[in-house]
């Protein structure tokens, strides 16, 4: 008996949030200059408006409305590239893929350099091993980064034409 009168006032205590007002707010973002939509249950959200609970809420795109189909690469005027342009383009992000791929395993190597350096180091509050952990975690997660960013530098090169 006392389980069923737990839920019963659960139950109570949930519904009134299922009837929430829900907000829209348009920000724009000050270094972009992007506008960014965020939806709240919040009334103290600033510049929001309210939506109307008639209204059906779905987080499923719409369907296109055709301004997309006139924009596509298919329509008759679309500019064309020579191919001459087009392998000079290729070989210029080839040039800027591989001066970020020497830059990143510069990076790279000063990382690990860095690792090695703070992992030669106990300090006497690292009585406890894991306090040791902690402290070089950032340094791991720093060289773990650079791999990543290399094995991509890598792949897109390998994309490459």
């Amino acid at each position: 008996m006392p389980m069923k009168c737990v839920l019963v006032l659960a139950a109570a205590l949930i519904s009134p949030l299922a009837l929430a007002d829900v907000y829209k707010c348009v920000e724009t973002d000050p270094a972009t200059g992007q506008k960014r939509v965020t939806y709240t249950n919040s009334r103290d959200a600033k510049d929001c408006e309210r939506l109307s609970r008639d209204l059906p809420v779905s987080s499923v795109p719409g369907t296109s409305t055709g301004k997309a189909s006139a924009a596509s690469p298919s329509s008759g005027s679309f500019p064309k590239v020579s191919s001459d342009d087009q392998r000079a383009r290729d070989a210029d992000r080839r040039k800027l893929l591989e001066t970020e791929l020497a830059t990143e395993e510069a990076s790279l190597e000063a990382a690990r350099k860095a690792l090695d350096e703070a992992d030669a180091v106990r300090y006497g509050n690292e009585r406890n091993y894991q306090k040791k952990l902690d402290r070089l975690q950032p340094f791991q997660d720093a060289v773990a980064q650079h791999e990543r960013n290399i094995e991509a530098l890598k792949k897109e090169l390998s994309n490459l034409r």
